[in-house]
């Protein structure tokens, strides 16, 4: 049996915009389906990852209406995150830079999700056995 572990995951970008979330939320897909505990911060564009407001659209350009289309959000990618890490009794913490999120208007986040600060990102890495930084590119 595997020793659990703690993963930090530091996110910049906004969701849909690159395949770098996606990349991102399948590594802690794979990391929280072996029992280990996530710590997210995120900041700039990536506080709109957990967006309360996030719904499923249709697709005009391709004539998919919204069943047909299956979008995925990114809110919802988070909510299974918390579900399978609570399921398998690990830990799970969220924490949308408060500067950036109020900066940005985005401050009504699903269940779960926190507003912090930087010390947050510092708590997290110091508590962390790993720490994955996802850039944007700039």
């Amino acid at each position: 049996m595997s020793m659990r572990k703690t993963f930090t995951f530091v996110l910049m970008d906004p969701p849909f915009e690159t395949s770098r979330i996606s990349t991102a939320m399948r590594m802690m897909s794979c990391a929280a389906e072996q029992g280990h505990s996530l710590q997210v911060f995120a900041y700039e564009g990536s506080v709109f990852l957990a967006l309360a407001q996030q719904k499923a659209h249709a697709n005009l350009v391709h004539g998919h209406n919204e069943q047909e289309e299956s979008h995925p959000l990114t809110k919802d990618w988070i909510a299974a995150l918390q579900r399978e890490t609570e399921k398998q009794g690990a830990h799970f913490e969220w924490i949308n830079c408060g500067l950036c999120a109020a900066e940005r208007g985005a401050l009504d986040y699903i269940p779960g999700v926190k507003t912090g600060s930087p010390a947050d990102l510092v708590r997290f890495t110091e508590s962390s056995d790993n720490v994955v930084v996802i850039p944007t590119r700039g």
